[in-house]
């Protein structure tokens, strides 16, 4: 379906229909190409602060209804411009960042790919109105967290069945659906921990909510949890 992009972007893509489409970070433009060529997108806007990615953005939206603009993160968009946005290959911080300079020129809709700190992300939005609609993650190199917020009033109704702080570390749609490969990714997780000789406090409650999450999702994880002398009581 997206020949051009690796398992990641293919993620991200799939989560993106809309009439003009923003990519802030846009790197090689495939994503953005992709979208056009697919028909989920009928304009895009590629936004860049570094030299060659935007003239690889520029060159990959030739004879396509997009366009690259030199510029830094949202200052790249006019308010009301875009109907949705992503912002991928970045930390969590760097996202934030991005997001809370420009507050007003943030689309309803936004897709966000952050390589780390996915925490972050899921504070900013519970704290600035956007509601989680999906999550996935992109099994690839590294499990990439691909996440779909809209905004909306009042509580996210995604989290209202799961502890709070678990939620924002894993995701409530993750836990909620406890796929396999979650299951396995996380219990990789904590054999790793348990090996190691010394944790910080951040380390050692990242564990206990690692165990909390599969004692109540796994069927058989209390039974090994628990069998296990390193599990935590």
């Amino acid at each position: 379906m997206f020949p051009q992009l690796d398992l990641r972007l293919e993620t991200v893509a799939k989560q993106i229909q809309a009439d003009c489409h923003a990519d802030v970070g846009s790197d090689h433009g495939n994503l953005l190409v992709a979208l056009l060529k697919n028909g989920q997108i009928q304009s895009a806007i590629a936004v860049e602060n570094k030299r060659q990615p935007f003239e690889n953005s520029q060159k990959a939206l030739i004879g396509l209804d997009g366009e690259a603009r030199f510029a830094d993160g949202l200052k790249g968009l006019e308010v009301g411009e875009a109907d949705s946005l992503s912002i991928c290959g970045m930390g969590g911080g760097s996202i934030v960042a991005i997001l809370q300079a420009d507050p007003d020129r943030i689309p309803p809709k936004v897709v966000l790919q952050p390589n780390r700190d996915q925490v972050l992300v899921r504070r900013w939005a519970m704290k600035n109105g956007f509601h989680l609609v999906e999550e996935q993650i992109a099994w690839g190199h590294w499990p990439y967290t691909v996440l779909t917020f809209r905004s909306a009033l009042g509580i996210d109704p995604a989290y209202g069945e799961e502890d709070l702080e678990a939620a924002l570390m894993f995701g409530p749609l993750n836990i909620r659906r406890s796929d396999p490969s979650f299951i396995e990714y996380l219990s990789k997780e904590r054999r790793y921990l348990r090996t190691l000789n010394r944790l910080s406090d951040s380390t050692r409650r990242r564990l206990e909510l690692i165990e909390a999450v599969l004692c109540k999702r796994s069927p058989d994880a209390t039974r090994h949890s628990r069998s296990d002398p390193g599990f935590i009581t």
